[in-house]
């Protein structure tokens, strides 16, 4: 008797409901930045897509963590923390004199007591049920009043819209939303 061969069985993923709570926060322009603190004590810098040093630097960020090692080991703990590195010299610059790290996981991070002081965390604009037209309202808000992150700053990226029963995020920029970032060169 023949056997047939069958194709690895794939389930079909659950579907997370629309109408779930949401945080919206500030997207800050930036360059996309990481803490990794290793199982063997290891405090690494990454950007984006690879692991940075002091002499392989992006912007200064690994620079800066190696300043900041022995707060950021005993302040953040085991694993990988993202977060935006902003400010002076770094794409909008946001009116700054020097250069801040903005953590992004705020249900973790938002209490200034539990995190490093050396490092912010994304202004929370708000919390509650998935809802586009208080996503729009808290756009309009930046448009008006401008950055939550930098004071006084009339140039605001946009927002970062965190779905909780799905894990996702979402974005939505003030200017070019509808293209690519990297379209518009």
């Amino acid at each position: 008797m023949t056997e047939i061969m069958l194709p690895p069985f794939r389930e079909f993923a659950s579907i997370a409901r629309l109408s779930r709570d949401m945080i919206v926060t500030e997207k800050i322009d930036g360059t996309n930045a990481q803490v990794t603190i290793t199982e063997d004590g290891r405090v690494l810098a990454g950007s984006r897509n690879r692991w940075i040093t002091p002499e392989s630097d992006n912007f200064g960020f690994a620079r800066w963590v190696k300043e900041h090692e022995k707060e950021l080991f005993t302040m953040l703990g085991l694993g990988t923390h993202f977060g935006e590195w902003w400010g002076s010299g770094i794409q909008r610059r946001y009116g700054l004199a020097e250069k801040r790290f903005s953590l992004f996981n705020v249900g973790k991070w938002e209490d200034p007591a539990v995190r490093p002081t050396c490092c912010h965390v994304v202004p929370v604009l708000y919390r509650g049920v998935f809802d586009t037209e208080k996503i729009e309202g808290e756009l309009s808000a930046l448009a008006v009043g401008g950055s939550v992150a930098a004071p006084g700053f009339m140039q605001p990226e946009g927002v970062v819209i965190y779905h909780t029963k799905s894990n996702t995020l979402f974005k939505k920029t003030l200017e070019k939303n509808d293209g690519h970032k990297g379209s518009a060169k």
